[in-house]
């Protein structure tokens, strides 16, 4: 009983090796997923994330969750080659009063601006980068006292299709 209580269960070295490296696995596909080549703005494949990760002899920490680990491999990743989050397109509606002064506000957390509509309302259509949404959303929340609305449009503004050579 004591043993089964307090006891430890022992894995072998196999076990722990393909725990790894599923981890490793789980994680480049994590980053193959929620980034580009800022040039190109086309996703990286999983095979060469993962061989980036051995170039930077990236060691899985086994108790750290695969997502903090796979932000961390970004953080790594961009000073060694062109990797860049996908930017999130997200469309806001802001009531007329506060939309020019929370406008000046969110100007900085935004990357792009792809169309502005003011007639009785403010409504913008941007590029942000996904580490600034959880600000900007509570922005818009605080500011316009829930008169405002946040949608996401597309979490991941990516080129699909074929690319042409010339």
């Amino acid at each position: 009983k004591q043993i089964l209580s307090k006891g430890e269960l022992q894995v072998s070295d196999k076990e722990r090796h393909t725990q790894l490296e599923q981890m490793f696995r789980d994680i480049a596909t994590i980053v193959a997923d929620k980034c580009v080549n800022p040039e190109t703005k086309r996703p990286y494949t999983v095979i060469l994330i993962e061989r980036a990760m051995k170039d930077i002899h990236y060691s899985v920490k086994p108790n750290k969750s695969t997502k903090q680990q796979a932000l961390e491999v970004i953080r790594q990743l961009k000073e060694t080659m062109q990797i860049e989050r996908a930017h999130m397109r997200l469309r806001f509606i802001l009531p007329a009063k506060e939309g020019k002064k929370l406008k000046e506000k969110l100007k900085p957390l935004i990357k792009v601006t792809e169309s502005e509509d003011f007639q009785e309302h403010l409504e913008i259509v941007c590029l942000i980068d996904p580490g600034c949404f959880r600000e900007i959303d509570e922005l818009i929340r605080s500011e316009t006292k829930g008169k405002g609305s946040l949608e996401v449009l597309s979490l991941k503004d990516v080129e699909e299709g074929d690319e042409k050579l010339e």
